[in-house]
């Protein structure tokens, strides 16, 4: 049996429509799991859900979700457990980022925004699936963060403040679950070619900047964040938890 064979395993990707969480959707359906695609649009939940289907046969079911709401959230744990009894692996891709500027220009909305979409929704959700997990001693969840929680940004100051919560959100769960085998980890990408994150490599000139320090001298693909997905919920990654895994093209080394 491989390392990474997910058979028999339930996991919900939250944000799993398009960009980063689509792809691990996908991969994770590869490996055997059974997969929850989960956004804001029906459609474009059912979409996704269609396409793994028409490759592993009911592999997928569509919940869409709003993160924002809690009411929303305990629908999708629900809704998972009752099509499928359990839920093994939890995956918080979904996040949001309505501003793009200097910190001291952000509406108070806007802020307020970002950190509910991108900490306490995560911290939410985390939560609804923690009891299972440690009722049976096994359990991931990998919370997508980023490498901006690493430094600081003139452009992306609060984005790059949730997603450092974010961080430590696994810390602390980590923690305090780790005696019930439950392990919580992050990852972090660099700049990843997603419609989410257009406004950094769509203008040239940031691009240039965002790339030409770094050893790989490119930017991202969606479908080469997936494969760490796969690791940490996995057995191959079943030592690994409370840590972050940078995947940046070598941008914060350099």
């Amino acid at each position: 049996m491989s390392l990474f064979d997910l058979t028999g395993k339930v996991a919900i990707v939250t944000g799993s429509t398009k960009g980063i969480g689509e792809a691990i959707v996908h991969r994770l359906a590869e490996q055997g799991a059974k997969v929850v695609v989960s956004s804001r649009k029906a459609d474009a939940c059912d979409k996704v859900a269609g396409e793994i289907n028409a490759k592993f046969k009911d592999a997928a079911i569509a919940v869409p979700c709003n993160i924002a709401d809690k009411a929303d959230l305990q629908r999708l744990v629900d809704t998972t457990n009752k099509t499928w009894g359990k839920i093994d692996v939890l995956v918080c891709n979904a996040a949001v980022n309505p501003f793009f500027g200097s910190s001291k220009d952000i509406p108070d909305d806007a802020f307020d925004k970002i950190m509910s979409s991108n900490v306490k929704s995560n911290h939410w959700l985390c939560n609804m699936v923690l009891p299972q997990m440690v009722e049976r001693k096994d359990g991931s969840i990998v919370i997508i963060s980023s490498i901006g929680g690493l430094k600081g940004s003139s452009v992306l100051g609060a984005y790059c403040l949730s997603k450092a919560a974010d961080f430590q959100l696994a810390r602390n769960l980590a923690v305090e679950y780790g005696a019930h085998n439950v392990r919580v980890n992050c990852i972090a990408p660099g700049l990843i070619k997603t419609k989410f994150a257009q406004a950094l490599w769509d203008n040239p000139d940031i691009l240039e900047k965002s790339t030409s320090t770094a050893p790989l001298k490119r930017i991202g693909m969606p479908d080469e964040i997936a494969g760490a997905a796969v690791f940490l919920a996995s057995k191959a990654g079943a030592f690994m938890t409370g840590q972050q895994m940078v995947i940046d093209g070598g941008v914060t080394i350099a």
